[in-house]
């Protein structure tokens, strides 16, 4: 007993020790439980790719309780390819996704069970399984042992031996008991010794308890294997109580009880979680900081009285602000931290703030500031000097209602810089202003600004009004449209490239804006162009290339597209002129917005303000990922969904915009796109607004999701037609795989839905009530472009087969109903070079050729043919899913080869009739026409129009190989 003693002495001693250095050390949970549980985790991934693969496949491993991280395979074996990953921090559990870079995923979310801190799993290209042994059966020459003889080190931290075994076995045979025989200075010692043994590379075992009548009264986990031996069969381990890893290196076994999480998870609840487990009933928990204990249940109603994680319930509701200490016999004492009571409906209810004046609001004679910080015990407004200056000026903020905190400053406080700093629990974060309309270099540090100072000249008067069926959407990047050095553009990559007007390129063609003009589209969707973070802006010098789905400061724009990114004014002005410009031009302006996620939930100002609200977490407590890139936003919470909305309106009127262009829509909840349209509607219901209504792996209703099984939920609201763009060109995620316009055959019915804009859809895939909610594109600025796709899919055809491919798709596109969406340099055929995932390819990969597009002069007047048809004949933009129903009806048309009517003056159409008829086939196609001409000729595979180019007089046509033909009847 005395060897105990000193055993459970020398334990506490380390405990002390680490929880004292702990209390002044940590802040978030996570962190505290890495440092207290120590250790590394290793991962082994195996994936095998598909054999025609031309992706760059890689990792997004993120361990429980953490955020994610790119990690790319390491190396090879028989079965694909191998990733080898060593996180710091013991975990139980370790989350991956397999995906590109561009987010293309093969499968979801798949998790590793961790055991003996180790954890190696196998995947299948294509197969939703992860596998715990290679699928296909063993191909690793593993070393088989005749004879193990394995010592095993046992510490329990209640110091209660009695009756505790082993039960073990060697691989694919019966088990055995084995008792603790022997001592030593980590706790009990049982030695396990097999011979004669054939095959087998590993041994199970498992800790029980074993009383009189019943061997198996009680154990510790299931199943633990030991797989490292040396070469003589021998191996040395040591385990502890409550943990259940298996460790082959003593100095990383923690022996010291730790708390390892304590957090506030509502009101008058704490959860309470320690590495060993206690007593329930003799719990021996003490609070402080002015709560009581009410009573200590456990977390898992099935637990039983001896478990490590239990509910704390107080007296008294607990106040978010104050500090509270929570310590236990033996286990120390640890800072109790803000945790899930910040997700809950009644924090919502309490501190929700409505009013329209967070952030700052600026007046020549006084500034005032509003910050929402419920959970802070204390704010400050932090001035500085200069933008990179290390020690500002604190001031006090004033507590107000709803968890606000106010203060202001007299005077003229133009180009004030500055920042807030909140206390939370005991720490302090500093923090970008969320609600900062103007920024330093950067996006570090917010400024003050006089608005009106940064207008053109007619800046605010709003376009005309456009129905969104007539819409003809042009996606666009700043950057890309001007940094070809034959662009004609002066101000190469920037805002004011995109407004510079009447300039030409090789072979005189028009550029930049002025092609986009000629072109005849009717809006400009902009990549973002909010503050993000990929970019340096102090090193522009040096080139640099995002598409910026990166946010960082939602409500000031990007600093490398202004000629001067020190001067948070420049931006402002110069993104107003180039919208002001466009406007001129008669073009309208769509915002790409991504409110789904940040840059990085733990550096964002959202989580330094209030930490755990504004992001959406799974049950584990770890954050969500349907996005891909490590967290997702929590549009339901109401004060995210305030954001989103406050950012959204102030966009559209302060830069007078025309729509917004949602990235991963489906990660946000209806009602929030609902409140999206209805603000926006307040101030011109003519904007446009659409987005990416993927079903996403997020963790809210079903029902609730913003994506395209209920868009009949969110009326005003377009979604992209995933559908009819791989039934025209192939999956996306498949490089080799074919659609209607390159080969695939029985895809007709596909495109007859999209050319509908898929008000016919079933339930499951989805709910459009009419066609001003669904796109109709065919590429994007992700994954190939269409050229890029041709090439990887009809690699013997001809340029000029190729060449035909293409027309007919955008032909079809410009022919569906629905809202027509094109893409950037689409109609000169643009290549990427190959780059399916061009995020931060350079600008030879990203800009737009102009000398492409001079040589490519035909089938640039093929679009522009194609819009004017578009714009001329209504009966292409029908507003009403009964009005396709009423006037478009296909006709009888041979294997890949789709026809169809629009009759009766559709949409008020001068023509009563259209024909038009899509010819995939390498071979001419004849169709029979509901009626005989005469016809006129508006779309023959060669030139498009409003203008006839030639009159049909019978009942029947043929169709060139890989054609569009459109004909007017009377």
């Amino acid at each position: 007993m005395k060897s105990a003693s000193l055993k459970r002495f020398t334990a506490l001693l380390s405990m002390i020790a680490l929880v004292i250095g702990g209390l002044f050390s940590f802040h978030s949970v996570q962190s505290f439980a890495e440092t207290a549980a120590g250790g590394k985790t290793k991962v082994t991934i195996h994936y095998q790719a598909a054999k025609d693969n031309t992706k760059d496949w890689n990792l997004w491993v993120f361990p429980e309780g953490g955020e994610g991280k790119a990690y790319p395979f390491t190396g090879e074996d028989k079965f694909g390819k191998v990733a080898e990953i060593e996180l710091s921090g013991a975990y139980k559990k370790v989350g991956f996704i397999v995906r590109t870079d561009s987010w293309e995923k093969d499968g979801g979310d798949r998790f590793i069970d961790i055991a003996a801190g180790e954890g190696e799993v196998w995947v299948k290209a294509g197969d939703g399984n992860t596998y715990t042994e290679p699928p296909d059966g063993e191909y690793r020459d593993l070393p088989s042992y005749e004879n193990i003889n394995v010592k095993v080190h046992y510490f329990r931290y209640d110091d209660q031996y009695e009756g505790w075994n082993l039960w073990t076995w060697p691989e694919n045979a019966e088990g055995k008991s084995v008792p603790f025989t022997d001592e030593d200075d980590f706790g009990k010692v049982a030695n396990i010794q097999m011979k004669n043994l054939k095959d087998v590379h590993k041994i199970g075992l498992i800790v029980r308890k074993s009383v009189p009548g019943n061997e198996w009264a009680d154990k510790e986990f299931g199943d633990r294997y030991v797989t490292k031996f040396k070469e003589d069969g021998s191996a040395e381990i040591w385990i502890a109580q409550g943990q259940e890893r298996i460790y082959y290196d003593k100095d990383l076994v923690d022996r010291a009880p730790t708390i390892v999480r304590a957090s506030i998870d509502g009101f008058n609840e704490i959860t309470f979680e320690t590495n060993f487990p206690f007593n329930v009933k003799n719990h021996g928990l003490s609070l402080s900081g002015g709560a009581d204990i009410k009573e200590v249940v456990p977390f898992d109603s099935k637990a039983g009285e001896f478990t490590n994680k239990v509910k704390v319930i107080t007296a008294r509701n607990l106040d978010l602000t104050k500090v509270y200490k929570i310590a236990k016999d033996d286990f120390g004492e640890a800072v109790v931290q803000t945790g899930k009571v910040v997700r809950t409906p009644e924090f919502d209810q309490q501190f929700f703030y409505s009013g329209n004046d967070l952030g700052n609001t600026y007046s020549k004679k006084e500034t005032s500031f509003r910050l929402w910080a419920p959970t802070a015990s204390e704010a400050r407004l932090v001035t500085y000097k200069t933008w990179h200056g290390e020690n500002g000026t604190e001031l006090p903020m004033k507590k107000s209602e709803r968890g606000t905190w106010v203060t202001a400053l007299k005077g003229n406080q133009e180009g004030l810089i500055y920042t807030y700093k909140v206390k939370i629990g005991d720490q302090w974060n500093e923090a970008v202003d969320p609600y900062a309309r103007a920024v330093t270099v950067n996006g570090n540090k917010g400024t003050v600004i006089d608005l009106d100072e940064t207008d053109p000249r007619h800046f605010r008067k709003r376009m005309k009004a456009l129905t969104p069926e007539d819409a003809i959407i042009y996606e666009l990047h700043v950057r890309d449209l001007s940094m070809h050095p034959k662009s004609g553009i002066q101000h190469k990559g920037k805002f004011l490239g995109v407004a510079e007007e009447k300039t030409r390129g090789p072979k005189g063609v028009k550029t930049g804006l002025n092609h986009i003009k000629d072109l005849g589209v009717t809006h400009v969707q902009l990549l973002p162009v909010f503050d993000y973070n990929s970019v340096d802006e102090t090193k522009l010098d040096i080139p640099q290339f995002n598409w910026g789905y990166d946010p960082k400061n939602y409500n000031a724009p990007e600093g490398s597209y202004s000629t001067d990114p020190y001067k948070p004014a420049v931006r402002i002005r110069e993104m107003k002129q180039m919208v002001n410009t466009l406007h001129h031009n008669n073009l309208r302006v769509i915002m790409d917005v991504v409110y789904n996620h940040m840059y990085s939930a733990g550096e964002s100002n959202f989580q330094k303000l209030v930490p755990g609200y504004y992001f959406r977490y799974n049950e584990d407590g770890t954050l969500a990922n349907g996005t891909g890139v490590g967290n997702d936003t929590a549009s339901e919470r109401k004060m995210m969904r305030k954001f989103i909305v406050d950012s959204v309106s102030y966009w559209a009127k302060e830069y007078n915009l025309d729509g917004f262009r949602f990235d991963l829509m489906g990660i946000h909840d209806v009602e929030t796109m609902n409140e999206v349209r209805k603000a926006l509607n307040k101030i011109d219901p003519s904007m446009i607004v659409l987005g990416e209504g993927w079903d996403l792996n997020t963790p809210i209703d079903p029902a609730a999701k913003a994506n395209q099984k209920n868009a009949g939920k969110m009326p005003g609201i377009a979604h992209f037609n995933d559908n009819i763009r791989d039934g025209l060109k192939g999956s996306v995620f498949n490089d080799t795989d074919k659609g209607f316009v390159n080969g695939k055959p029985s895809t007709g019915d596909t495109i007859k839905e999209g050319v509908k804009a898929g008000i016919d859809y079933p339930s499951t895939m989805a709910s459009y009530k009419d066609p001003q909610q669904v796109i109709t594109y065919v590429e994007a600025h992700d994954n190939h472009t269409l050229w890029d796709k041709l090439q990887l899919t009809n690699p013997d055809s001809s340029i000029e087969a190729r060449k035909k491919m293409h027309e007919l798709a955008s032909s079809i596109i410009l022919t569906s109903q629905g809202v027509t969406f094109l893409h950037a340099g689409q109609e000169f055929m643009r290549t990427k070079g190959g780059d399916h995932n061009s995020y931060q390819s350079p600008d030879s990969v990203n800009q737009l050729d102009w000398q492409r597009r001079a040589d490519f002069g035909k089938e640039v007047n093929y679009m522009k043919g194609l819009i004017k048809l578009r714009k001329s004949h209504p009966a292409f933009r029908m507003r009403t899913a009964q009005d396709i129903r009423s006037h478009l009806s296909f006709l009888p048309a041979p294997k890949n080869t789709v026809a169809y009517e629009l009759k009766g003056h559709a949409n008020k159409d001068r023509a009563k009739d259209l024909v038009v008829v899509y010819n995939a086939n390498v071979n001419a196609q004849t169709i029979s026409l509901p009626a005989a001409g005469p016809w006129k000729v508006l779309v023959n595979g060669e030139n498009a129009g409003n203008k006839s180019l030639g009159v049909l007089l019978g009942n029947k046509i043929s169709v060139p190989a890989l054609s569009a033909v459109v004909l007017e009847g009377k």
